[in-house]
């Protein structure tokens, strides 16, 4: 029997949505009216929530008197010392103070640090709309329905050639070269003139993908930016990024000398690379083995948007590899940078549940190590050399990886073509933000017009002035296993200083009736200091914390919580005086019933 209550349902939510939309679809022409008004009642505020002096969740917004959109919504991965952390998200307090305001979210590309924060947000803030290219929509659709958030919001697809318009704002879009296909700029006019946001960007003149529209930048370059917002990651990097194209021909070569099996990992991310190493495959008649969740949803999602036309046939499942000669096979994978529970590693352990590593094999790394990964990806090649597989690792001889990010020529470019008054480099830990506000100064922006900014920073947009503003909340959130309210902050924070300072334990025997201190403290520390080697500390401890849990007995209403206050306040200091640490203290109390 079909349950008529589903299937009407869903239609109507969506239609609930859609009634919520502000944000109005304009008809497309070569010079759509801007917002940009001579004396703006209100200043334009611009600010990150992430991406500023990290790389990671990209999250900005542009807000106007009573509208806010956001640019991207991204996530950040944990490093090595953030253990039991499965992702870091923005603070999202602010737009949940000023729901109200928010009128949409526009995506720039489908990288996780742009998207992957999505249905975090949406668990605290109403999205009425997300507007997104086509690679990049069809990703956060994947995603909100793993996470069982199709129906909070509504995802529409745009074109380069769209315009959009609120009541103070009009957004419009420039395709430009990145590693994944559809990737844009957005460009957004409001009363205090326009804003450019590049997303992440390179001028690549022999694209995998689209063309960057130089044109269109250089028109509204013409017309005046404002404000540019532009990616930093390579902001260190001198001259000019290597095309693509390039690194498709040089690993093109490796397949044409490779005599056996091809075992190749590269970032799921770099959805272009991976879109041409599968037609590579195709082109040599080798199957197709696709081992990572990350990399076979991509094969999976691009496939059905036909930017990969191979027949089913070549694609084969993992136990079928002993079917067909050596040199007919490729195995696409995961763990280019070392990662322990990544394929190619499980792999270099020999502990891979179905792929044996063959003395002959060809491991192509089409990556380069992040920083921090080094000695990683080492061990993995070491392991792989052992056990007999030809390693081809990125060099200056043989490129076969690049990057997707502008180096400084192409900055210098893209400076060229906006001409922006004022400048908000994004995207880059410190040092690359520093660099890149004095290539903007070597080219065409005053130095007292660049903006170095924390997240949080509002930069103030009024009538052809701009100064930072007030500061708002932007801390990281820390996100622990399922747990998608970033309450597991303080969790983490704890393990932080366990793993730095250590514990203390102070055991207190009390008795509620009489209010009296039954026996002396007594205190057990594990993993901050020596204690047999520390008895004046222990001793001089075990007063302090006497005299601060006596005082609370005789006070007018002593409380458990009162007590436990009181150790850690008065403890915490002394210990730090001494020994240089911050233990997590954790005052246990036995009560006499």
């Amino acid at each position: 029997m079909v349950n008529t209550d589903k299937v009407t349902k869903v239609p109507s939510l969506v239609a609930d949505l859609e009634a919520k939309i502000e944000i109005k679809k304009l008809k497309s022409n070569e010079n759509p009216t801007r917002k940009k008004i001579n004396m703006a009642p209100h200043p334009t505020k611009v600010f990150a929530l992430g991406g500023l002096e990290e790389v990671g969740k990209n999250t900005y917004c542009v807000e106007y008197d009573d509208e806010i959109i956001m640019l991207d919504a991204g996530v950040k991965f944990p490093d090595a010392t953030q253990l039991g952390v499965s992702a870091v998200i923005p603070d999202f307090s602010y737009l949940v103070q000023n729901n109200s305001k928010v009128k949409g979210l526009f995506i720039t590309h489908g990288h996780e640090d742009h998207i992957g924060g999505i249905p975090y947000l949406l668990q605290q803030v109403d999205i009425p709309v997300i507007y997104a290219p086509a690679l990049a929509a069809a990703l956060i659709r994947e995603r909100l329905k793993e996470y069982k958030l199709q129906n909070k919001t509504v995802v529409k697809e745009y074109t380069e050639n769209d315009v959009y318009g609120t009541k103070y704002f009009n957004i419009e879009f420039a395709a430009v070269n990145h590693s994944i296909p559809d990737a844009f700029g957005v460009y957004v006019s409001t009363p205090n003139g326009s804003i450019f946001s590049t997303g992440d960007y390179k001028f690549d003149w022999t694209p995998l993908g689209h063309d960057a529209n130089i044109q269109r930048m250089a028109q509204w370059g013409n017309e005046g930016v404002e404000l540019l917002m532009a990616d930093s990651t390579n902001a260190e990097v001198e001259g000019y990024t290597l095309g693509e194209r390039k690194v498709i021909q040089n690993i093109d070569s490796l397949f044409l000398k490779a005599k056996g099996r091809i075992i190749i990992a590269s970032f799921a991310s770099n959805v272009h690379r991976i879109q041409h190493i599968a037609e590579l495959a195709n082109k040599y008649s080798r199957r197709i083995v696709v081992i990572g969740r990350s990399i076979e949803r991509i094969i999976k999602i691009i496939r059905q948007m036909g930017h990969l036309n191979i027949n089913d046939k070549m694609f084969i499942k993992p136990s079928e590899i002993d079917n067909f000669p050596k040199n007919q096979i490729m195995i696409l994978c995961t763990g280019s940078q070392g990662e322990p529970m990544a394929a190619l590693s499980r792999i270099a352990r020999s502990e891979h549940q179905t792929i044996k590593l063959i003395p002959g094999d060809t491991v192509i790394m089409s990556s380069s190590p992040i920083p921090g990964n080094r000695a990683d990806v080492e061990n993995v090649v070491n392991k792989l050399t052992f056990l007999g597989a030809n390693v081809i690792e990125n060099n200056g001889e043989l490129k076969i990886h690049t990057s997707g990010h502008a180096s400084q020529e192409e900055q210098k470019l893209l400076f060229s073509l906006l001409k922006p008054k004022f400048f908000m480099p994004m995207h880059g830990e410190y040092r690359m933000l520093k660099i890149h506000g004095e290539t903007a100064s070597s080219v065409n922006v005053k130095p007292q017009n660049v903006f170095v900014v924390a997240n949080g920073d509002q930069i103030e947009i009024h009538n052809g002035k701009a100064e930072v503003g007030r500061r708002i909340p932007a801390d990281a959130i820390f996100i622990d296993g399922k747990d998608m309210t970033g309450k597991a902050s303080n969790v983490i924070r704890e393990r932080n200083i366990l793993s730095h300072d250590g514990l203390m334990a102070v055991i207190l025997s009390i008795d509620s009736q009489s209010n009296k201190l039954l026996a002396p403290p007594r205190i057990v520390s594990r993993g901050s200091f020596y204690v047999k080697n520390s008895g004046n500390v222990i001793a001089e401890s075990i007063n302090i914390v006497t005299d601060a849990v006596l005082k609370v007995l005789n006070s007018p209403k002593p409380t458990f919580g009162a007590i436990k206050s009181a150790v850690k306040e008065t403890l915490s200091p002394f210990i730090f005086r001494y020994k240089r640490r911050n233990p997590l203290i954790i005052p246990v109390i036995l009560n006499k019933k």
